[in-house]
């Protein structure tokens, strides 16, 4: 587990496209330039899992909001590259965001997660993620409404 550096966008790149391609990760429908991507996170809340020297994961975070009074909560997005699921390289991604976020003055992390994907679901409430809501028919991909479930996990300091 290391920091997630700009010289990595090509291997994280490639496992969000993979994460896209499923239909069960993201809205998204094609990786965002690295400058795009950038300007969205948090510095200090990224991170990329390397096995072998190659990139088999990533974490990181998006301000909830600019509003001051949010400056505290967090979105997070985590992806793990196919050949590298159900290892539990989610699990130790998202220990390492919880422990910088934490450390960061961060007290609420939130992750919006498609209902058909029973494996995000389950690394979220493993890691101490609570169910919130369930927001139906919140987007359309590909022809068809998708419900969204809102998880957060409340900082423990």
């Amino acid at each position: 587990m290391r920091a997630l550096e700009p010289a990595d966008w090509p291997e994280v790149a490639r496992i969000y496209a993979d994460g896209i391609a499923t239909g069960n990760a993201t809205f998204e429908t094609e990786v965002p330039s690295w400058e795009s991507w950038d300007a969205g996170h948090l510095s200090g809340h990224r991170f990329v899992a390397v096995e072998d020297s190659a990139i088999v994961g990533w974490i990181a975070l998006t301000a909830y909001s600019d509003r001051c009074c949010y400056g505290g909560v967090a979105d997070l997005s985590v992806y793990v590259a196919p050949e590298a699921r159900g290892r539990g390289i989610g699990r130790t991604l998202l220990e390492s965001v919880i422990a910088t976020s934490e450390r960061g003055g961060i007290w609420t992390l939130q992750a919006g997660v498609m209902a058909e994907n029973a494996a995000s679901l389950a690394l979220h409430q493993s890691s101490g993620f609570r169910i919130v809501g369930v927001r139906e028919r919140l987007g359309m991909l590909n022809g068809e409404w998708r419900d969204v479930v809102l998880l957060e996990r409340r900082s423990t300091l």
